[in-house]
């Protein structure tokens, strides 16, 4: 096991209080940890703030101990908060408190623990101690977390696929909110889910909500909750679903389906950070990070007035596309070989691989369906087969075979091409508010021309106007 990691980060050079604590932890013979001591000139509030997440990040500690001067009593909430937000480390404050008040705000801060000069090992190492067994825990935990959740399922090595995962693992430890988009069934919800437990709100809940499949008069009883009496039936209050994912994550898919009430209450709890529960005159501050995702193209869905525009750039902080399989077609091979393992083992057959015929036949398809209907195709195979190589009569598709690869050139450039003419026509119609006439210009057509692509693609173009 690799030896955890003490940061001891002194906003006051000028003190020796960090030097003092260093020799403590560096004479107990219980610890065997490595320390590493930062001395952070005073400067502005900002600086000392971005200064300090930036030593976090490079040196990722298990434990972190901050020492304060009594003149930042005032502001341990900007020093601690922003430390939280890239590492799940515990923070013991050292501070020359003298009000309990002081002390209390900074457990309130999100410091775990604190200590009052002057400094004695005996007080010092057993909460080093306690602090440190618990991170070691959690990490065991969250290893075990990632080997079932994380990366391990994320199977491919193409291009695209490589692009989309690297960028999982950048925006994780970012508390920003994040929009996934994506066909059906390329792994939304999953890639969802690695985000939030490869963050540092892993220990916090992950809740997922599915917006196309509540009814719309109940949309904002599943978010935001109701008091007692809130409307007939009410007989009790109930927790909403940003309730329920305090200090975690919440996974809104479908997110284009919420009703245009539910987005503008959404887009303020996005901005402020507060709500307001059915049925409650007052207003509750949340602590929760938002992960959407659509199956839709996103800027069709804020050009047909499904999403909110204001909505979708809160959402938009850090997108994220999901390749489809026909982009990523040379994982297919990887990815059936995967599926053929899990459920070899789950019904306990020997099944060894794919027969020449049936992974051509899998390599031929389209895959409309992404992943999730390649591992349904793979799981009825390794039903029916009864031998170990799967062979091309056990794989059973229940959509026409016939690959798009077997057209001509000339009719899949065709298809490329009216799929560019559309989005192209439509972001020129939606950065023009709906005005033909500045769209053909940009587009360097005449107006004529360009009206007759707008019919060609049957678009719509009072729904541009109306994003006004």
């Amino acid at each position: 096991m690799r030896r955890q990691k003490i940061l001891v980060a002194n906003i006051e050079p000028g003190r020796h209080v960090a030097a003092a604590l260093q020799a403590i932890l560096e004479s107990s013979p219980v610890l065997g940890v490595e320390i590493q001591t930062q001395s952070i000139p005073e400067d502005r509030l900002d600086f000392l703030s971005s200064r300090l997440q930036t030593i976090v990040s490079q040196f990722s500690p298990d434990l972190i101990l901050l020492v304060l001067g009594s003149q930042r009593q005032s502001h341990l909430t900007e020093l601690v908060q922003p430390i939280k937000t890239v590492t799940t480390a515990p923070i013991t404050v050292v501070i020359d408190a003298d009000e309990p008040a002081h002390l209390l705000a900074l457990l309130r801060a999100g410091a775990e623990d604190f200590v009052i000069p002057p400094l004695r090992g005996i007080d010092i190492i057993p909460r080093v101690l306690r602090l440190l067994e618990r991170e070691r825990r959690g990490e065991v935990l969250l290893e075990a977390i990632k080997g079932k959740l994380g990366l391990k399922q994320m199977v491919g090595e193409s291009p695209a696929f490589m692009n989309a995962i690297r960028k999982v693992g950048l925006v994780a430890k970012c508390n920003v909110a994040v929009l996934i988009s994506g066909e059906t069934g390329t792994g939304k919800e999953l890639c969802a889910r690695i985000l939030h437990y490869l963050s540092p709100r892993a220990g916090k809940p992950f809740v997922p909500i599915n917006c196309g499949a509540i009814p719309i008069d109940l949309v904002e009883n599943e978010l935001f909750g109701h008091k007692r009496g809130a409307f007939t039936g009410a007989t009790g209050s109930q927790k909403g679903l940003i309730e329920e994912a305090e200090a975690g994550t919440l996974f809104l898919d479908e997110v284009d389906c919420l009703p245009t009430p539910a987005q503008a209450k959404l887009l303020r709890f996005l901005q402020e950070k507060e709500y307001r529960p059915l049925g409650s005159s007052k207003m509750r501050q949340a602590d929760v990070r938002v992960i959407a995702a659509t199956n839709r193209d996103v800027e069709e869905a804020v050009a047909c007035g499904k999403l909110r525009e204001d909505l979708y750039y809160r959402l938009n902080i850090m997108p994220l596309t999901l390749p489809a399989l026909r982009e990523r077609r040379t994982d297919i091979p990887l990815l059936a070989r995967h599926f053929l393992g899990k459920y070899a083992t789950e019904f306990g057959k020997e099944l060894t691989d794919f027969s020449p015929g049936a992974m051509h036949a899998l390599l031929g398809y389209e895959w409309p369906g992404n992943v999730r209907e390649l591992e349904h195709v793979v799981q009825r195979a390794s039903v029916l087969a009864d031998h170990s190589i799967i062979q091309i009569g056990d794989i059973v598709i229940s959509r026409s075979q016939v690959s798009a690869r077997q057209a001509s050139m000339q009719q899949a450039k065709a298809e490329v091409v009216a799929r560019f003419e559309k989005t192209y026509v439509q972001g020129l119609l939606l950065a023009h508010k709906g005005n033909i006439t500045r769209a053909a210009q940009a587009a360097q057509k005449n107006r004529r021309v360009f009206w007759q692509l707008i019919r060609k693609h049957c678009i719509d173009v009072d729904s541009f106007k109306l994003t006004t």
